[in-house]
């Protein structure tokens, strides 16, 4: 079709993308817009380079401030010199670029101290994901915001993603949409930002987000950002039956571990207090027996006759006690029976002595009493 038959709002727009790109690159056409993420290295073309690059200068600038990084040739005595160099081609290289790299950057010749053409401009644009939570913070349950942000200067966003076919997304690990997904809230406040808001689960634990630049549908550039929980917070909790049946039996397992070992100190502790008592009480039985003494006295059977009969009587300072006229005298006899005691008293006295006398095989314990006349 005959431009001239062309309507006039066709040739606006092509008066607007002309003026559009005259501005972006300038009288000489030598200008580039270069997308990176944190951690990058990034190489910045030096499209007017001379041969050798002992004339090139490059210069940085980000708002009113102008920074002359290379000087004929030369790196100079900068905060950042350890992560730049330059290239063989003269370019400028920047090693695990970060937010504060981004900004405008400008190649340029001196021959004889005099500057040759134009500037060789490079937009340097960082794309940066930021969270709404700490790495302390981060636990199921909890919601987040993740905020991508593409930080840039010297350049239009609007122009970027309006007219050139730039486009911010977010996406998983399987390279899906995730606002195609209910879970997750998208929103876009700028075409320059797109945040990403969710509820964390625990099989988010290690997961990545990915939010990716392109220009009609071409990958430019991506940030990601992977959920991590900390140790301390138990982030994979036991969330079926399984697991928990299994951390129920171990807790009983355990209680019944502790139920047998204090059942069996206990009984262990008796069993040895009822063998000290035993032996104790073997102790005084021994004792005791060794205090008494064999003596034969002269008894008197049912039928009047008299024999010897074997007793013992205990020799212990309480088996005889002396109150006032009466002895009392324990005696024990082997003999069965009722027995007629006769024994040897001093006539010259009046004292009556009163004696027991116990048999020894089964007999009851009632005592006998025999009446020693003198």
């Amino acid at each position: 079709m005959d431009c001239k038959m062309a309507d006039k709002g066709h040739i606006c727009l092509q008066l607007g993308l002309m003026i559009y790109c005259s501005l972006l690159k300038g009288t000489s056409g030598a200008e580039d817009i270069l997308f990176f993420r944190s951690g990058e290295n990034v190489s910045l073309p030096c499209n007017n380079a001379l041969s050798g690059c002992t004339s090139t200068t490059w210069n940085y600038n980000r708002g009113s401030n102008t920074i002359e990084l290379v000087g004929v040739g030369k790196l100079n005595n900068i905060d950042r010199r350890e992560r730049l160099s330059v290239g063989s081609d003269c370019s400028l290289n920047i090693m695990n670029a970060t937010k504060e790299d981004y900004g405008s950057y400008s190649c340029r010749q001196y021959v004889n101290e005099q500057q040759q053409e134009n500037d060789a401009r490079v937009y340097l644009t960082v794309l940066n994901v930021s969270s709404s939570l700490s790495q302390t913070e981060m636990r199921a349950g909890r919601s987040v915001t993740l905020k991508c942000k593409l930080e840039y200067y010297g350049v239009s966003c609007d122009t970027l993603f309006r007219t050139e076919g730039y486009q911010l997304v977010w996406v998983n690990q399987a390279e899906r949409n995730l606002a195609t997904d209910s879970r997750y809230k998208i929103f876009s406040s700028s075409p320059c930002m797109i945040s990403l808001t969710t509820t964390l689960l625990n099989e988010d634990h290690n997961k990545e987000w990915r939010c990716q630049l392109t220009q009609n549908n071409q990958l430019k550039t991506s940030a990601s950002f992977t959920v991590k929980y900390s140790d301390s917070d138990s982030a994979v909790k036991p969330d079926n039956k399984t697991e928990v049946i299994a951390a129920v039996a171990a807790v009983l397992a355990a209680l019944a571990v502790v139920f047998v070992a204090v059942f069996l100190v206990v009984f262990k502790k008796r069993a040895g207090n009822l063998r000290r008592a035993a032996n104790t009480d073997a102790g005084d039985l021994n004792q005791h027996k060794g205090s008494y003494k064999t003596i034969n006295i002269a008894g008197k059977d049912d039928e009047g006759a008299y024999e010897t009969i074997p007793m013992s009587i205990p020799s212990a300072h309480n088996a005889n006690e002396q109150k006032d006229d009466v002895t009392y005298s324990e005696v024990i006899s082997s003999n069965k029976g009722n027995k007629q005691v006769k024994l040897d008293t001093d006539r010259s006295n009046e004292t009556v002595t009163y004696m027991t006398i116990r048999e020894t095989e089964g007999a009851p314990q009632d005592g006998l009493y025999a009446t020693v006349k003198k």
